[in-house]
């Protein structure tokens, strides 16, 4: 008797070492294909980023050169997934389709369409939760309900990770082989790629792969995690992780977001870490670590239960801010011409690679909202429109906290640009690599950001007054109603 036919489809899971859904569909059957659908409702949208459309599509060669050698193929169809999957399925004759689960409401929505057309013409539906360590459901307060505030979140967290790894709950599981393909002769009415299109075909050609420190695949992937973590950076990652001018940080937050790496992946190799430990000051580090990929998890729960995160401020005193929202001064902001060096360079950094240290993002974010009193929902869509990572949890929730909008306990918060750079960037070469019209610039001015007429050759004057911006930033907070 021929082995049942499966299908999984591949979205935010572009590997096949330590993928749950895909495990699951292996060991029932080796009869299984896998698919990608290239979604127009996606790669259309106004704010997908031509860094990441280049991240997925070098991807997705290497996955499909995977399955290939794994014994079976990797299939790249174009359309509505709730159209042509049903179609694929039925082609095929697959039993089941599986894929992993996702917390975004775009893609939740996508997914019941899709389980909904396949279970009306016959297929079984598996999902699973693959993308994070702890499942959003199995964490709650003592009352039951979601968590809005990150301390306790990671503690029940961290407690719950500990429990699962003792329990051998995070094994990592190899990647399948010796599994059959379908063989069967597709219609043509089915939009299967012959091959994937390039980035310019679709419009979103990408010229900073050599300057982004974020590399597609998932050989690539395992190949960061290991240099950072093998005697690497972690060791160092308190305080290197906030120095942009420092290789300080793992670069992974695209694979993590692409899932060319599995959190499983990423908190095994730092338990392994810990053996190479020798300092309080390194286990500090790796500690330190554990909590980003926390804070990532929050980020990932919070907008699963709180899809209206998509849309605006979680605190709805802030749905009343009187943003000032000066067209030229985002511009400005966006370009990297504001006149702050710590700024442009982060802003330049971010628009010629594709990507932007953390410590930056949260500088030039703090800026935007703060200093030019502008809706931080205008730069969390420019950060989407340009970052090789962006993930709409991740990015909203990290511009609600620069914005003071969301689920952070402090009322307010804002950065002085100058005091940052002096603090992160002291010798000033985070700002000299992407501000080469600066190099000839003194540290000291570089830093502050008052820099004589005739230093500037051609660099801008400061838009706005720190310290005056400020205190008008305050007393517009101050105008807002109290939260009851």
């Amino acid at each position: 008797m021929a082995p049942e036919r499966w299908l999984f489809w591949h979205r935010r899971d572009l590997r096949l070492a330590d993928n749950l859904g895909l495990a699951a569909a292996a060991a029932v059957t080796p009869a299984v294909s896998g698919v990608f659908v290239l979604d127009p409702a996606i790669l259309g949208a106004a704010d997908m980023a031509p860094a990441r459309v280049w991240f997925l599509l070098e991807s997705l060669k290497e996955l499909q050169a995977n399955w290939r050698d794994a014994g079976s193929r990797l299939l790249v169809l174009h359309g509505d997934p709730a159209l042509v999957l049903p179609q694929l399925a039925e082609a095929i004759g697959a039993a089941v389709v599986a894929w992993n689960r996702d917390v975004e409401p775009y893609g939740r929505e996508r997914d019941r369409r899709v389980a909904a057309a396949l279970q009306a013409q016959g297929q079984k539906v598996l999902v699973d939760w693959d993308q994070l360590l702890v499942a959003p459901e199995d964490l709650k307060t003592g009352g039951g309900d979601p968590y809005r505030v990150y301390g306790p979140f990671r503690r029940n967290w961290s407690g719950q990770v500990e429990r699962q790894a003792s329990q051998g709950a995070l094994a990592l599981r190899p990647a399948p082989s010796g599994l059959i393909d379908f063989g069967a002769n597709l219609p043509e009415s089915l939009p299967v790629l012959r091959e994937l299109p390039t980035a310019e075909a679709l419009g979103k050609a990408f010229s900073g792969a050599d300057l982004c420190p974020c590399r597609p695949g998932e050989a690539a992937a395992q190949e960061q995690l290991q240099a950072f973590c093998d005697g690497g950076p972690l060791l160092g990652y308190e305080p290197g992780r906030n120095m942009p001018g420092e290789a300080g940080t793992s670069a992974l937050s695209a694979a993590l977001k692409f899932g060319t790496l599995s959190p499983r992946q990423a908190w095994g190799a730092a338990q392994a870490a810990k053996e190479l430990a020798r300092s309080d000051e390194q286990r500090e580090s790796i500690q330190v670590w554990e909590q980003e990929l926390a804070w990532r998890e929050f980020y990932q729960q919070a907008l699963f239960h709180f899809s209206e995160l998509a849309e605006g401020p979680y605190r709805p005193q802030w749905k009343l801010f009187p943003w000032e929202n000066n067209e030229d001064w985002f511009d400005f902001w966006a370009d990297g011409q504001t006149g702050m060096p710590i700024i442009d360079a982060a802003m330049r950094q971010l628009n010629e690679s594709g990507w932007m240290h953390n410590r930056c993002r949260m500088i030039v974010a703090s800026y935007l909202v703060k200093d030019l009193i502008c809706d931080w929902r205008w730069g969390e869509r420019a950060f989407m429109q340009r970052l090789v990572d962006g993930d709409l949890a991740a990015n909203n929730g990290g511009w609600q906290w620069s914005a003071s909008s969301g689920m952070d306990p402090k009322p307010l918060r804002i950065f002085n640009p100058a005091t940052q750079a002096s603090k992160f960037d002291p010798e000033g070469d985070y700002i000299r690599r992407w501000l080469p019209e600066l190099r000839h610039v003194n540290t000291r001015d570089l830093l502050s950001g008052e820099i004589i007429p005739m230093e500037r050759r051609g660099y801008p004057e400061p838009l706005v007054n720190h310290k005056t911006q400020q205190a008008r930033f305050k007393a517009l907070y101050a105008s807002l109603p109290k939260a009851q």
